[in-house]
């Protein structure tokens, strides 16, 4: 079995355990503190036969050590191991340098990202287009000032002058990730729904909020070159 498979049935394995409300219930007993599997059934009025099961499922499943008293040495305290839940989220993109965004027209999704990840991560970001406008769109431009975002007005470029073979290039457009099938090929894609089409101010806002939420969501699970 290889690592990244075994890593899927290890996660597969605690989400199963997590699976029972009652369980979950265990679990959220011992987030913030340790207790015997006593303490547990009179907390949740839970039997404890039913508690000692649940418990073994998530003792299986690497949730949940047992550690015996300094005190009665009888006794057991049940203990959350935290690094098992960090575990249910997916690898972290490692080693990562430039980020590059891209869309049909690079005017206005791939800027505001771009603009996104500089200021949430301090990272190298740029954004290109399949076809470029010849500018950014004033209502980007507009949404973006109203963010405090930096952007050019003039400020646009083709994928094919502008990407490396070591970029990380994100698609945020459905037509450029279903376009981009040669050298230069996304390797992630947000289905950002196309401001310009509908071409209000609250079009763009909402493509901004869109934009900024997958951002916030990827950055943390991103290790960026250099920073380690």
């Amino acid at each position: 079995m290889n690592v990244e498979l075994a890593s899927l049935v290890g996660r597969a394995r605690i989400h199963a355990a997590l699976g029972d409300p009652a369980r979950l219930a265990i679990v959220d007993a011992l987030t913030l503190g340790d207790a015997s599997p006593g303490e547990i059934a009179h907390t949740l009025d839970m039997p404890t036969n039913l508690v000692a099961h649940h418990v073994k499922v998530l003792t299986d499943a690497g949730l949940v050590v047992r550690g015996r008293s300094e005190g009665d040495r009888r006794r057991t305290y049940l203990r959350l191991q935290p690094a098992a839940l960090a575990a249910l989220t997916p690898p972290p993109l490692a080693d990562v340098g430039r980020v590059v965004f891209v869309c049909t027209h690079n005017s206005a999704r791939s800027q505001l990202a771009a603009a996104l990840w500089r200021r949430r991560t301090n990272g190298d970001a740029a954004s290109a287009g399949t076809k470029p406008a010849p500018r950014v769109h004033p209502r980007a431009v507009a949404v973006a000032h109203r963010h405090h975002l930096d952007l050019d007005p003039t400020g646009t470029a083709h994928v094919n002058d502008l990407v490396r073979e070591d970029d990380l290039v994100i698609a945020v457009c459905d037509n450029a990730h279903e376009e981009l099938t040669g050298p230069v090929r996304p390797r992630l894609h947000w289905s950002v729904p196309d401001p310009v089409r509908i071409d209000t101010d609250e079009a763009f806002e909402a493509a901004y909020a869109d934009l900024a939420d997958r951002v916030d969501r990827l950055a943390p699970t991103t290790t960026l070159r250099g920073t380690r």
